[in-house]
């Protein structure tokens, strides 16, 4: 018996980076920076604590391309969130794309307060995922900080050596899970744009008057995949204005037209069809909303 699964572990351990190089090709694995990258809009939805396996298999499904689990408000749960990424593999999506490109790409948001060492966001990767939300950057050296901890340091004669990396290398659990080899998932495992061939986004939140001022070179720090805005409810707080005052959406445009400048991903939540209708034609390339209104706004959107 140890023969055969001596030799069985030989055969995989040869076989799996074929494959994996056969199936994935020049295609990203991501699916959010796959559209990005070809200039399209993104939409997605958010996990408020349901991590059983029934939903996996029903958001692996949605009409959407991304879904975040909201660990800022919700328990910590690694475990739920590795059996999450479990349940959502979908083998009938993988016949039928021909590649290992899951539908849904599965992000996560997590306390910052929790993650001053980099543990949490190293943990979240070598799970699988391929994103990381930050939320409460306020400086571009926080900004920084962030896409370090989604980085490998570098080897010699990199291509991308800076902003260099600081996650521990580690690569086991998180290519099983993107179903590649060890060098092919550490190839893909870097941050989009900065790295044309990266597979992992880093998303940063602007919730604070001291981000909001310095939106611009947060924007410009490199490694940075996108900018993001929840409900609005953090940053108007910061303000000190109430969530419906006209002053949060001038703030809201100062962030996009921040966006446009450094050409980098604008995110926004938004609650009806018409909301992200007009968020799309705005601009924001980034949406988190609910299935149906995502899918009427891509009725009117294809209207227009």
């Amino acid at each position: 018996m140890r023969v055969a699964v001596g030799a069985v572990s030989v055969v995989l351990a040869v076989m799996l980076p074929l494959v994996g190089r056969a199936q994935t090709g020049d295609v990203h694995l991501n699916p959010v920076v796959a559209k990005l990258a070809a200039g399209e809009t993104v939409y997605g939805l958010i996990n408020s604590g349901d991590l059983s396996l029934a939903n996996a298999r029903e958001t692996a499904r949605a009409p959407v391309d991304f879904v975040y689990a909201d660990m800022e408000h919700n328990p910590l749960d690694f475990p739920g969130l590795a059996t999450f990424l479990i349940g959502m593999t979908d083998k009938a999506a993988i016949r039928a794309k021909g590649n290992l490109q899951p539908n849904v790409a599965l992000f996560a948001r997590f306390p910052p307060e929790a993650d001053e060492s980099g543990w949490v966001v190293k943990q979240a990767l070598d799970i699988g995922l391929m994103g990381v939300i930050f939320n409460g950057v306020d400086t571009p050296e926080q900004a920084l900080v962030a896409v370090r901890t989604m980085r490998y340091p570098p080897l010699r004669g990199a291509a991308y050596p800076e902003p260099k990396g600081i996650r521990g290398y580690g690569t086991a659990a998180a290519a099983f899970a993107w179903g590649v080899g060890a060098a092919e998932y550490e190839r893909r495992a870097d941050v989009w744009p900065l790295n044309p061939d990266g597979d992992l986004i880093a998303i940063v939140m602007i919730e604070s008057t001291e981000g909001l001022r310095n939106v611009d070179a947060i924007a410009a720090v490199p490694g940075v995949g996108a900018l993001f805005l929840g409900a609005g409810s953090d940053l108007s707080r910061s303000m000190g204005i109430a969530p419906t005052s006209p002053e949060l959406e001038t703030a809201f445009q100062q962030i996009l037209a921040a966006c446009k400048r450094h050409d980098v991903a604008c995110g926004i939540t938004a609650n009806s069809g018409d909301d992200v209708t007009r968020r799309v034609r705005q601009g924001w390339r980034i949406i988190r909303s609910t299935v149906p209104a995502i899918t009427a706004a891509r009725a009117q959107l294809e209207q227009r």
